[in-house]
């Protein structure tokens, strides 16, 4: 007689919702064991980041050459802004990934105004992102980075500026537009908070943490409020699939015994999952 099959692991999808519950059960669907375990909470932004937000009008006669989308939650916050259309109007929107592509399509967002690296691409960030889209930028053209903003620890503290939403990927790409001659502004249209780590939620997480689960990461963030969750948990024996380089690093620094990478679609990481059963 054959021997029985393996189960296959399970694996934490640690996106915000409701991204979270959406990756669950598309992977579900495909025979997997998955649970959400959403690490970071997405938020309208405090008054004050949103009065910021408001300083920018919609300018007709000096149109944006592209806005730039860093997530599918900045498309959609976005766009519930009483000057999306205008801004959307003569730009083209350029997107990081498929699921920002996704996103503005949703949105009604029109394909051919969409940039985005090919699905063939070995990593969907800024990068390459940079590699379709830097023909476009010439001299004096004005490029909108539309993102989020992360939370401080304390609810009633004060925004840090350098808290403000720097990313290296934004950042990187930024200077490419203003190498080529362009400029660059932000509009801050959503907030990044860390979860309530109610007793059940905590406990998943440290079951997680030894019993051969794969942590779902698509973001360096969500692997921090974990370590908030659980200050001084040992996580040699638990196993990171990691969607970035980055994120990999950050995986490292919290003693993730196990890194994997993978690229950030369903069928990349759903054949990660399955070749590790």
């Amino acid at each position: 007689m054959p021997s029985p099959r393996a189960p296959r692991p399970r694996v934490l999808v640690t996106r915000p919702e409701p991204e979270a519950s959406a990756w669950v059960a598309q992977l579900t669907a495909r025979g997997l064991d998955a649970v959400a375990l959403p690490l970071i909470e997405i938020a309208a932004p405090r008054a004050m980041l949103a009065a910021d937000a408001a300083a920018w009008p919609a300018e007709p006669n000096s149109p944006w050459r592209a806005l730039m989308f860093v997530s599918g939650n900045a498309v959609q916050h976005f766009m519930a802004s009483p000057d999306a259309a205008a801004c959307l109007a003569h730009s083209r929107c350029w997107a990081p990934g498929p699921g920002t592509a996704r996103a503005l399509r949703a949105a009604g967002v029109p394909a051919s105004q969409i940039d985005s690296p090919g699905a063939e691409a070995r990593q969907f960030d800024s990068e390459s992102l940079w590699q379709q889209v830097q023909d476009q930028v010439q001299a004096g053209d004005r490029v909108l980075i539309v993102r989020g903003v992360d939370a401080p620890a304390e609810a009633e503290a004060p925004l840090p500026p350098e808290r403000a939403g720097s990313g290296s990927g934004r950042e990187w790409l930024s200077q490419r537009v203003r190498e080529a001659g362009g400029t660059v502004a932000h509009r801050v249209v959503y907030e990044r908070r860390p979860p309530a780590a109610n007793p059940a939620r905590r406990a998943l997480a440290r079951q997680a943490a030894s019993d051969g689960s794969w942590w779902l990461f698509s973001s360096s963030e969500a692997i921090r409020h974990l370590q908030d969750w659980l200050p001084g948990q040992d996580w040699r024996a638990a196993r990171a699939l990691v969607t970035h380089p980055r994120i990999g690093e950050a995986a490292q620094s919290a003693g993730f015994g196990r890194i994997q990478a993978t690229r950030p679609t369903l069928e990349d990481v759903a054949a990660s999952i399955e070749s590790s059963s």
